[in-house]
């Protein structure tokens, strides 16, 4: 198959949609270390899941077209997508109290490769030779971040890494989701299934611990986390996983300025290095893929192009 360029126009949509799901992001991140002094892991994705359901059944009160919208009909990959995503926040979130924010996106940054694994193994996509690279870079960069066997390693790294290796398969099943799905529906069931998740570990008269000056984060958690996943589906739908995933490396710097303004954390070197060996694979790849990615084993010639997550 001949691959289909890419037009200034989709560029300009992807790139449009994935900087409101980084700032969605980084926003929450900030939420997050701001409510977990005073709650529970499962208290805050509780908030965030409540918030959203809020959003989304007052959409369809508003919008009677977006009921329609609502089908079970894949229910069950929806369950998937929310059970896996959920553990992944979990985790993401925990790494969040216990790392610096610069260190916890530097890792989490692994989720392209994976997530290049992930389609070569479970849609069938084509494994190119700038791909394999962009995977060993990662590796590679984690290693620099991590530092494993030295006194400054930090076991609470690899929650990150367990939580990236999740949001990798949840963006899989995004992509294969919105084949047939709209946005709406994607947030509406992500919402639906993960509040009684977050529910059965959660106070249920949690929200009496807060107090006036938490009311800022509170918003900030609920709204980001419905900003976040519509922009990321969003972009999904303007393009492929290729061209969507790599732009979201505009966190590392972003949130590791928000880390030394907001917290006073110093700026690793060793992090900015790992992160730039993960940015240089999947530039390289970028570029690659732009050419028309070359493939491994072949007869030198040029792929037919980049399959994101549901192209196969």
């Amino acid at each position: 198959m001949d691959r289909i360029p890419v037009t200034s126009r989709q560029l300009a949509r992807v790139v449009f949609w994935m900087t409101g799901a980084l700032l969605s992001f980084c926003v929450m991140a900030v939420s997050i270390r701001e409510l977990g002094d005073t709650l529970s892991i499962m208290e805050i994705l509780a908030v965030r899941a409540a918030f959203g359901v809020a959003i989304v059944v007052g959409l369809m009160l508003a919008r009677t077209d977006l009921r329609g919208a609502i089908s079970r009909r894949r229910l069950p990959l929806h369950a998937l997508r929310n059970g896996v995503h959920f553990g992944s926040q979990y985790l993401w979130a925990t790494g969040l109290l216990l790392l610096p924010l610069a260190t916890v996106f530097a890792l989490e940054f692994t989720m392209p490769a994976w997530t290049t694994l992930l389609a070569a193994m479970f849609l069938g996509e084509r494994l190119t030779v700038s791909r394999i690279g962009a995977v060993i870079l990662g590796l590679v960069g984690v290693l620099v971040i991590l530092r494993p066997g030295i006194e400054s390693f930090q076991p609470a790294a690899l929650l990150v890494l367990a939580a990236a290796l999740g949001y990798a398969g949840s963006l899989i099943t995004t992509k294969m989701l919105t084949t047939t799905e709209s946005n709406f529906a994607i947030i509406f069931w992500m919402n639906v299934i993960q509040l009684p998740l977050a529910c059965v570990g959660a106070d249920p008269l949690f929200v009496t611990k807060l107090t006036l000056h938490q009311v800022a984060p509170v918003i900030g958690v609920g709204i980001s986390g419905v900003s976040a996943h519509f922009c990321l589906a969003s972009a999904f739908r303007a393009g492929d996983a290729g061209l969507v995933v790599p732009l979201d490396f505009l966190r590392i710097p972003l949130i590791a300025l928000v880390g030394w303004w907001l917290y006073g954390e110093r700026l690793d070197i060793f992090v900015f290095a790992g992160a730039g060996l993960i940015i240089s694979g999947i530039l390289w790849n970028l570029r690659s893929e732009a050419r028309g990615p070359l493939m491994v084993g072949g007869t030198g010639g040029r792929a037919g192009g980049m399959a994101g997550p549901g192209r196969r």
